[in-house]
């Protein structure tokens, strides 16, 4: 099998993605040509999902390295990169050491959580945020990924995680408030984070991830429309828009424009006799197209963040989240390819 065979996502899934979005049309770019890069978001690999332990934060970078991303965006919690591992002299070294391999440290992902009702909550969560930024800078990094309200995961002593605990937890901590409070206390906490944000010289993105966002990519805008800051944007996840296809998808990431800081994407890969297949609901020709519409430079971030399969009784190993690692490099190169192929057609 040749290489662009390899790079080539399954056609049936090529055909229906150019079906939906060809039928938008090309938009027009006022930022020039598109530069998508493609990363990988460290919790790939931070010992969760799988079965055995995490890798450090050089040792992803050398998966990024042998993959072929172009980036890493780092975890901002243990075991990869909490604030508090994390003093200026070991991101300098970080640095020093992603460049000498070829990798951009890109961006960093809060794992924040801005809606509790009780403020001690709130306010720790703003010093987490603060703290993350000065780390971010350290780094070398632009772009900080937040949440509105993050439930959390749990660890099992046994090995593996759940979210059911810490989503029992928050909807329990919430119900007796509105969804219009929550949301106050959510903008109020962006306000001052955009804030810090501004002092570090950072973009916060903004990632379209429930509970507090409720109806998709419509909420994020309006969210970033009431904060009023130039450093708060949008982290659009196509997976999170259950509800679109890939036309409307294209037609969302046309909406959001100049305000895309980031994209996340994820998914399990295997080989197939017609390229790479894709296990999961995507749709990322479309979100591709709509970013190569709107002259986007930033990273495509693969994430393997959810339970994975166990075979034998047994949950897989890292080798499974190499290989998925790997083939999702693989598939987003060829997603690439065929948006700009796609694109000439109409133009």
């Amino acid at each position: 099998m040749t290489r662009d065979d390899r790079e080539t996502p399954s056609r049936r899934g090529f055909v229906q993605g150019a079906l939906a979005a060809g039928a938008l049309g090309v938009a027009h770019s006022a930022g020039g040509p598109a530069d998508v890069r493609i990363g990988l978001y460290s919790i790939t690999y931070g010992g969760v999902w799988y079965r055995g332990d995490a890798l450090t934060v050089e040792q992803v970078i050398g998966r990024a390295r042998k993959f072929g991303y172009q980036g890493v965006e780092i975890d901002g919690k243990r075991p990869h990169g909490n604030p508090l591992d994390m003093p200026g002299a070991r991101c300098r070294e970080l640095r020093k050491m992603a460049g000498g391999q070829g990798i951009e440290i890109y961006a960093v992902a809060a794992n924040n959580d801005f809606s509790s009702p009780i403020p001690e909550h709130r306010e720790a969560q703003l010093v987490y945020a603060r703290e993350l930024m000065r780390m971010t800078a350290d780094l070398g990094a632009k772009v900080v990924r937040v949440f509105l309200g993050w439930p959390g995961v749990t660890l099992l002593p046994e090995g593996g995680g759940r979210y059911d605990i810490a989503q029992a937890v928050w909807k329990a901590e919430h119900k007796d408030f509105s969804e219009q409070q929550t949301w106050a206390w959510c903008r109020q906490c962006l306000i001052e984070s955009a804030g810090f944000a501004r002092d570090f010289g950072l973009t916060l993105a903004l990632q379209n991830h429930a509970p507090v966002i409720s109806r998709g990519y419509p909420d994020v805008l309006r969210m970033v429309k009431e904060v009023g800051s130039p450093h708060l944007k949008v982290c659009f996840d196509a997976r999170l828009e259950h509800g679109l296809d890939e036309g409307a998808v294209r037609k969302a990431v046309n909406e959001i424009g100049a305000l895309q800081a980031l994209w996340h994407f994820g998914g399990e890969y295997d080989r197939g006799p017609d390229g790479i297949l894709l296990k999961g609901d995507e749709k990322c020709l479309g979100e591709m197209m709509g970013l190569l519409d709107i002259g986007y430079k930033g990273y495509a971030g693969f994430e393997l963040c959810h339970p994975l399969p166990v075979v034998d009784g047994r949950t897989v190993g890292p080798e499974f989240v190499d290989k998925n690692a790997q083939l999702a490099a693989e598939y987003m190169r060829g997603i690439l390819a065929e948006g700009k192929r796609q694109r000439l057609g109409q133009a």
